[in-house]
């Protein structure tokens, strides 16, 4: 099991940055599917982005050109760069982990290993 610990949540105005962190325990973290997901109160977890062992990026549609993931497998440490933020951004963010390639790395189903959660609120 992966535990999994982030960071850099925060209140911020829209139009601003975060850059959320997620620590993971794993020394073979560069052989994970590792993802953001986050949930708004009264709405279900929803998918934000995947990074596909060290290779490939998704995003969901909502975020595309505005966040960014990254690894730093030496750091054992994922990111989440978030620009041009929007009330709508407004969720607790998770991260999640799964050895190797989760069939449907779209779906909280396929992962295996969440962290407790980081809170983002953008004002308007």
């Amino acid at each position: 099991q992966v535990q999994l610990v982030e960071s850099g949540g925060g209140l911020v105005q829209a139009g601003g940055s975060l850059r959320l962190s997620c620590a993971a325990s794993e020394r073979t973290f560069s052989t994970y599917t590792m993802a953001w997901f986050r949930q708004a109160p009264g709405e279900e977890r929803e998918f934000v982005a995947a990074l596909i062992l060290t290779k490939s990026t998704y995003y969901a549609d909502s975020v595309k050109g505005r966040f960014t993931i990254s690894r730093d497998n030496a750091q054992n440490t994922m990111y989440l760069q978030m620009n041009s933020l929007k009330p709508e951004d407004t969720a607790v963010y998770y991260c999640a982990a799964k050895k190797n390639y989760p069939s449907m790395f779209g779906s909280p189903n396929a992962y295996d290993d969440w962290g407790q959660g980081t809170q983002v609120t953008v004002s308007s």
